[in-house]
């Protein structure tokens, strides 16, 4: 079974790859094929193996109502075969060579890479770009492939209480937006996608020039490129689509959801659209809002681990959560198990109040400091690995960042001021804009019998 998300730690966090040992070239070269394929290289030579990377820039973001899932049902059936590389034989060969591969779809990209030793370079590009566009996409292989993923779904999201909550939180937040859908799909859609479905989107988004190839490891820059124009230097681009905007009309009032479902523990999870990287008004803000969320979770000393676990005794749990990265504004996320004897009510109201202290008194000088030498910490713990690295460079150059910006993160995050965070929380977690999803457990082995309710 493929990965559908990549882990989140890649997703949210961010710092400078500065921060790799001294035989880490410290520079990430750049190269474009005539073709309109992308490549950046980077090197590190701590160890003799080097990861390869497609990025498709296409995912359930690109999909519409009666097709969602699409993105995700093409990245299994990626594995399926082509007249050179029968299916089952690609994976044979990767595993032949020592390597390990698989893939990921997310709402902006879906990916696939390759992990080996660097000599072996050669063949994952020759295998990526086989595939890239002779797919052999056959009704038998994909009833079957579809059968794994609609399972998937049933293990994953609705057999999972808090899977559930996530996926209606962002159907209920953005109602035009292109998070709307879940990324596998919603079963209705699923159970209605034909194989014609993947075969449009496979000719329209998987193509040289919608496409970009990560190499991070115990490589040549130089030597990339060359094997690079060999494998793929012969593909032909294509018309990529162009979508028109789906813009999110204003907020006017705070969205609730109820999800009643066989649980264990009754679960609140609370977004406020926010903007990231690529859409904020000020430059700074998705920074602030990065520090905001080390403020409210970012260890033993957070506000949330000190004051409503520890002292007010309200919660079992409570976090924070918000990602820089995206193409369109995301959401500032915030969760919560109530405290043995508390209710989802009582938790909701205490993670209230604290937003609403920042929003009113800026953090003081010494908490701030803290905050930022752990969110600057552990991004560099979290990117020491040449997959980590691959994962980031591959994602802001996706959704439209470029990687150049990663170089920045460091002294924007040490630049953030009190007066920032407490802006940003008075700007983006307004009441009028809250959305509140909750879980209401049902006992373990029933089923709801109603629909989940939604409120605008």
């Amino acid at each position: 079974m493929r990965n559908m998300f990549l882990p989140v730690v890649l997703l949210v966090a961010v710092t400078s790859l500065h921060a790799a040992d001294e035989s880490t070239d410290r520079s990430i070269h750049e190269h474009t094929l005539k073709n309109g394929l992308k490549i950046l290289v980077k090197e590190d030579h701590r160890a003799p193996v080097a990861i390869s990377q497609v990025w498709y820039k296409v995912g359930a973001a690109d999909e519409s109502s009666g097709t969602t899932g699409v993105s995700h049902v093409l990245e299994h059936m990626m594995f399926k075969g082509t007249e050179c590389v029968p299916e089952g034989r690609f994976s044979a060969i990767i595993a032949r060579q020592g390597g390990r591969e698989n893939a990921f779809t997310s709402r902006d990209y879906t990916g696939y890479y390759q992990l080996l030793e660097k000599s072996r370079l050669p063949i994952a590009f020759r295998l990526e770009a086989d595939r890239m566009r002779n797919l052999e996409l056959k009704e038998e292989a994909f009833l079957k492939e579809l059968e794994v993923v609609k399972e998937e779904r049933r293990l994953r999201t609705d057999d999972s209480p808090r899977a559930l909550a996530y996926e209606q939180l962002y159907a209920t937040a953005f109602h035009n937006a292109p998070y709307h859908h879940p990324v596998i799909g919603w079963m209705e859609d699923l159970d209605h996608l034909k194989l014609e479905d993947l075969k449009d989107w496979y000719r329209h988004w998987y193509a040289p020039n919608n496409a970009t190839l990560v190499v991070v490891g115990d490589v040549d820059p130089e030597a990339v490129f060359r094997m690079a124009e060999g494998a793929f230097g012969g593909l032909e681009p294509g018309p990529v689509p162009q979508g028109k905007p789906r813009l999110e009309p204003p907020q006017k009032g705070e969205r609730r959801a109820v999800v009643r479902a066989p649980a264990r523990l009754p679960y609140l999870v609370i977004g406020y659209r926010a903007p990231i990287l690529g859409t904020a008004g000020e430059d700074w803000e998705p920074y602030a809002l990065q520090v905001l969320s080390g403020v409210l979770d970012g260890g033993r000393s957070s506000r949330f681990s000190s004051r409503l676990i520890r002292d007010e005794e309200v919660a079992a749990s409570a976090g924070a959560g918000y990602s820089l990265y995206g193409r369109y504004d995301g959401l500032f996320l915030l969760n919560g198990i109530p405290a043995q004897g508390r209710t989802v009510d009582e938790l909701e109201q205490a993670i209230d109040a604290q937003i609403a202290k920042i929003r009113q008194e800026p953090i003081d000088k010494d908490e701030l400091a803290r905050v930022k030498a752990q969110v600057i910490a552990g991004e560099i713990f979290g990117l020491d690995s040449i997959s980590s690295q691959a994962n980031l460079i591959g994602a802001v150059e996706t959704v439209g960042l470029g990687w150049r910006i990663i170089d920045e993160y460091v002294e924007r995050i040490k630049s953030v001021t009190p007066e920032q965070v407490s802006e940003v929380a008075r700007r983006y977690l307004r009441s009028d804009g809250k959305v509140v999803v909750r879980v209401d457990p049902l006992p373990l082995g029933q089923q709801s019998e109603t629909p989940d309710e939604v409120r605008s």
